[in-house]
């Protein structure tokens, strides 16, 4: 396979986004990142709702953008390089992270995503998917909707489904940029319309809904639900509220604050105004993927070279990278750091 590099000349990696047309989509992903490679719709096509920045699926793959490696694919990348390219702490077959914005131009159904417990008791192919959300940028209209109300019970839910009372037995939060929100498998959750949210999730892709507000097609049909299953899946004993608030206010030295630490991935955000020293530990430790979520840095590693990097882009970095530096361009910016650990 003479068409792949030395592992020893592996470098900080971006791929090309998968957009995702939705009957729920928007334009805040135009308007705030102003990508010129969205595809231009005509106006009785659904917009685009998603955009996968990273995907290790059978049916959506992310493509490597520049480079050496570029066209290849990420499952290319992993079936060459293994652990030196996703760590040793890695043990699956395939990227463990699914990465995407989500542009809601119309609120998102309401939704469930199961947990390992429930795919092992029922099967039926479905992964196990917990999530955590970060605004990157939202409307004045923008609100969450996620976990249930103290009080509100199983029966109650149930009842309400096909009714805007539904709404009234979750959690609501006014969208804020920076914010963020731990959604663990089992957590009854909708996007309500007017954010742009980006997404850090196991990879999977099993979600059942539980009602769609009585919304139709274009054809005036109305979505499947999956309410047996979507009843079973949920964590009715979680009321926990999701919401992890915004830092506020300048910082005049670097900071970071972990924002989830599971077994399946962990994120930190790292709110940086100077040079910021990083190491992906080698193969004892893990790959980085790095997403700017505000300003533009500056990435730099004997091993890996250097890359710039602006508000909207990831970048994987290497387990073999070691020792990197990732250094804000514009004064400041804010980086979310995922991991395995």
């Amino acid at each position: 396979m003479a068409d792949f590099i030395d592992s020893n000349e592996l470098y900080f990696l971006q791929f090309k986004p998968l957009y995702k047309q939705r009957i729920w989509g928007g334009n805040l992903l135009q308007k705030t990142l102003q990508r010129s490679d969205m595809p231009q719709l005509d106006p009785d096509q659904e917009p685009i709702g998603e955009s996968w920045e990273i995907t290790d699926r059978s049916d959506a793959q992310s493509v490597v953008s520049s480079g050496p490696l570029a066209g290849k694919t990420l499952r290319e990348l992993i079936e060459y390089y293994g652990q030196t390219l996703l760590g040793g702490i890695w043990q699956g077959e395939t990227f463990p992270l699914l990465v995407k914005f989500i542009d809601a131009g119309q609120k998102l159904s309401l939704q469930v995503h199961p947990d390992e417990n429930y795919c092992r008791e029922y099967g039926d192919g479905a992964e196990p998917k917990t999530e955590m959300w970060y605004i990157a940028e939202c409307e004045s209209r923008g609100e969450i909707l996620a976990g249930l109300m103290p009080r509100a019970t199983k029966d109650q839910l149930i009842e309400a489904l096909n009714s805007p009372k539904a709404a009234s037995l979750l959690q609501r939060f006014p969208s804020q940029v920076g914010d963020s929100y731990f959604i663990q498998a089992g957590t009854v959750h909708a996007i309500g319309g007017g954010n742009l949210i980006f997404e850090i999730q196991q990879n999977s892709d099993t979600t059942y809904r539980i009602s769609d507000w009585g919304r139709v097609d274009k054809n005036g049909k109305p979505r499947e639900l999956h309410l047996d299953k979507g009843i079973r899946a949920i964590g009715f004993s979680n009321r926990v509220s999701p919401r992890i608030p915004a830092v506020i206010g300048e910082t005049r030295f670097n900071r970071k604050f972990p924002l989830v630490e599971r077994h399946c991935f962990n994120v930190d955000c790292l709110l940086l105004v100077e040079n910021y020293p990083e190491n992906t530990g080698k193969l004892n430790g893990s790959f980085h993927l790095l997403s700017v979520m505000k300003g533009r840095i500056k990435l730099q590693s004997a091993a890996c070279g250097t890359l710039e990097a602006k508000f909207g882009d990831s970048v994987l970095v290497p387990a073999n990278c070691g020792n990197y530096q990732i250094q804000p361009r514009d004064g400041s910016a804010t980086v979310l750091k995922s991991y395995l650990k």
